[in-house]
Formats: structure tokens, C-alpha cells, sequence
């Protein structure tokens, strides 16, 4: 059966499951696209690129006629927990993150070579925002210092897979104040922090005209065209 809109997933950990919350990215991003795009929630809170892996074929099977035309990939909050803190469990080495993060692209294109990948990189951490969740007389279970180090990875696989990336960990901290602008617990968005999320995608996005929320058409006709003595005149002229 022939999709009625486009379909845009949204794929990564509780940042992304998150991002359909009140405010959120990913629900400004549907109510944006609202009749014109069907957009997927597909967050997986606490997973990193290692689990992901194993979801490929689940999320994305390879079925040609359900290709998604966007999909965001947006992990590696996880992957840069340290080794030797609380959240050890959730570590993943920065060349096995690369390595993960390359096999999803390649998935996802290989499904289809017309899909628009966007990777987003991991958010800066505020450390002191993170304290509160360490154990007790323990170290926060992430640095900003490290983070650094996976979105930039992060960046070099979009550059070398030839896909767009957001830099958030970047575009945050170029704002006063961001540890609180932005993130609601030294990790996870405020509204304001979902909000850049949501306007650097559509960014993304208007840079191909077929994909804006202006270009695309809506599902069905709007009520204002239909003849309500005859309605299903205009729908047989559409086929």
C-alpha cells in the first residue's frame, strides 16, 4: 500500500524519547508537519550505539516501499558515560561508537539511498548538573570534557558518511548560561533546549525544497474545498 505522506523517524535515546514530551523537538516537528509528514518517535531512553545496532532491522527493515525519506539518528549521550563511574554499563569506546555510527547510516541508505540521514551529536554536560544524580561520595558518571570528544566523532563520521550533522554540543555553549538554558539535569533539554533542536532541523530540512513543510502538499484536500452537496466529487478528481 502507497505511503500518504512521507515518513520522517526519529531515532535515538531518551533525548529523542523524550522529544515528543510537551514542548519537545520532535512534537514541534510533527505539529510543523501536521497532514504532510508522518513523523515516528523512535527513542530508546539509556540505550547507546552498541543496542541501536541491534534495532536496525526492527526499525528499519528492508522494505523499500516504507523507506523513510528524513531520519535523525542522534546518539552518543550514552556511549560517552566514563568506564569507571556509575553509568559504566552504558560506556562505549570512541572508535566502536564511530564504527556503530557508520553501520547505521550504511543501513539506513542501504534501504535507500534517497533517505536524508541527519546525525546530531551528543548535548555539552553540566557536570554540576549531573552531581545530584552520582552515588553518594561519587564522581558524575560523564564530562563535558569527554563529550566533547564523541561529538566530535560524531561530526567526523557526517563528514566522512557525506550527511548532515547538528552540532548541538557546539551551538549550546555559545550561549550564556547554557547549562541551565538548556538542559534540565546537566544532560537531558528544557524547552529552550528542544527548541534549538527543532529550528537546526528544519534547517536541515529547508535546505532540500522538496522536503519543507511549505513544499510539501497536504494528505487530502482541505474542508474549505469540499463541496458538501457532492463531496466526493473533488476526491474523485484527485485520482
Amino acid at each position: 500500500m502507497a505511503k500518504l505522506r512521507p515518513h520522517f523517524v526519529l531515532f535515538g535515546d531518551s533525548i529523542t524519547q523524550q522529544s515528543f514530551a510537551n514542548e519537545g523537538w520532535g512534537a514541534a516537528l510533527a505539529d510543523l508537519y501536521s497532514r504532510k509528514a508522518d513523523v515516528f518517535l523512535r527513542g530508546y531512553s539509556g540505550y547507546n550505539t552498541r543496542w541501536a545496532l541491534l534495532l536496525l532491522d526492527k526499525v528499519f527493515p528492508k522494505v523499500s516501499s516504507s523507506a523513510p525519506e528524513v531520519v535523525t539518528v542522534f546518539f552518543g549521550a550514552n556511549d560517552a558515560a566514563l568506564p569507571d563511574r556509575g553509568s559504566q554499563q552504558q560506556h562505549v569506546p570512541i572508535s566502536e561508537y564511530k564504527e556503530n555510527l557508520h553501520q547505521i547510516v550504511s543501513h539506513i541508505k542501504g534501504n535507500s539511498e534517497t533517505t536524508v540521514v541527519v546525525l546530531i551529536t551528543p548535548p555539552p554536560v553540566d557536570e554540576v548538573g549531573r552531581r545530584v544524580y552520582a552515588r553518594s561520595g561519587e564522581l558524575p558518571e560523564r564530562t563535558n570534557e569527554v563529550t566533547k570528544l564523541y561529538a566530535q566523532a560524531c561530526k567526523d563520521v557526517a563528514k566522512e558518511a557525506g550527511v548532515p550533522v547538528i552540532d548541538l554540543w557546539s551551538l549550546f555553549q555559545q550561549t550564556q548560561n547554557w547549562q541551565q538554558a538548556y538542559l534540565s539535569d546537566g544532560l537531558h533539554l528544557t524547552p529552550r533546549g528542544n527548541r534549538v533542536v527543532f529550528e537546526e532541523l528544519v534547517n536541515v530540512l529547508n535546505c532540500r525544497p522538496y522536503l519543507t513543510a511549505d513544499e510539501l502538499p497536504m494528505d487530502f484536500p482541505p474542508f474549505s474545498e469540499i463541496d458538501w452537496k457532492n463531496p466526493s466529487s473533488i476526491f474523485q478528481a484527485k485520482e
